[in-house]
Order: structure tokens, then sequence, then C-alpha cells
């Protein structure tokens, strides 16, 4: 939970591993910043699993927010949802990446389309991604490139954004921005 204290940057990158409590950190600041909350869910249900991942993180949100499911045309996405009076979590850039990548799409192109809309986005944004790089080496070649493109794009998401949080265990821990000091 973040000190109330704290208000939204124009844009918060919240990095974390799986289950860490990433999203739920990054949904507090969104609520506590008193704007219309909107969810940008770049996920798709998969398989049960994942529909079950889904059907969690909706549960613990609410229906106070506004949702939009895009899997991969994230810009668009943002430039149709994004505004001043409205603070947008984006949950989450990992699975977005793996979208474009099993899609064929040029991932240097999209990350940076994203990075110069973040730069100027007309409200606040936070997004969510996980830190995949602090474990083993992927054992196969698309594994590797996963981890080394998601390394890369939240190098330059980080290097726009206002504020970047890492969690660990529920724990938040400033790397940038203002309780970074």
């Amino acid at each position: 939970m973040p000190p109330a204290d704290l208000t939204l940057p124009s844009t918060l990158l919240v990095l974390g591993g799986a289950r860490s409590g990433k999203s739920r950190f990054a949904e507090a600041r969104i609520r506590a910043c008193g704007l219309a909350p909107v969810y940008l869910a770049t996920a798709t249900a998969g398989d049960a699993e994942m529909a079950e991942r889904i059907a969690h993180h909706r549960a613990r949100r609410g229906a106070d927010w506004r949702v939009v499911e895009e899997p991969l045309d994230l810009v668009e996405a943002l430039q149709g949802c994004a505004a001043r009076d409205s603070a947008v979590l984006v949950d989450c850039l990992t699975l977005w990446l793996s979208n474009l990548m099993h899609a064929g799409r040029d991932v240097e192109r999209e990350a940076a389309r994203l990075v110069a809309w973040l730069a100027a986005a007309p409200g606040p944004v936070a997004l969510v991604s996980n830190e995949v790089g602090l474990g083993l080496v992927p054992e196969t070649p698309l594994g590797r490139s996963f981890r080394d493109a998601q390394g890369r794009l939240n190098q330059q998401v980080a290097a726009v954004a206002a504020e970047v949080v890492f969690v660990a265990a529920g724990l938040p821990l400033w790397l940038k921005g203002a309780a970074a000091g």
C-alpha cells in the first residue's frame, strides 16, 4: 500500500516478479489519486488458468473501474482512454510484449511508439511490468529473446517515467521519483 501523501505522477512504472504485489500496488496508487480509474488489460484468456487470473484481478479491483481490453494496439488504446480526468493502469507490459512477439510485430517499433506517447501523455498512466532478468537464463532461444526484449522495454519505459517502483513480497522500493530521494 502506498503512503497516503504520495500523488500519482504523470507516469509510474511498477516492476516486480510474478505474484510480487505489483498490480495491487499500482491499483492502490490509482485509487488514491481521486481520478476516474481505467484498467487497460493486455491479457487474453487463452486457457482456464489465465481466465482464472483475469477473474481474480477483476474481483479485486471492483466495479468502479472502466475496463479496456487490448492485447496488441496499446498506443491506440491509450489514445482512446487517457485524459486529464482519468488515471490509466496498463496491466501489463510483459503480456503485451509476449502478444507482440507471438503476432510477429516489430517490437522495437512498438516500444518506441509507446515511449513517445508516454512522454506526452494527457493524464496519469501507471504501467505494470515483470522484471524477468533476475532469475535463471531461459533454456530456449525464444525465451532468451523475450527476456532481453523485456529488459530493454523496461529500461525504455523507466527512462521516461516520472516514478519507478520495484515491488517484492508486497513491499515497494522506489528506484526513481518522489520517495526515491
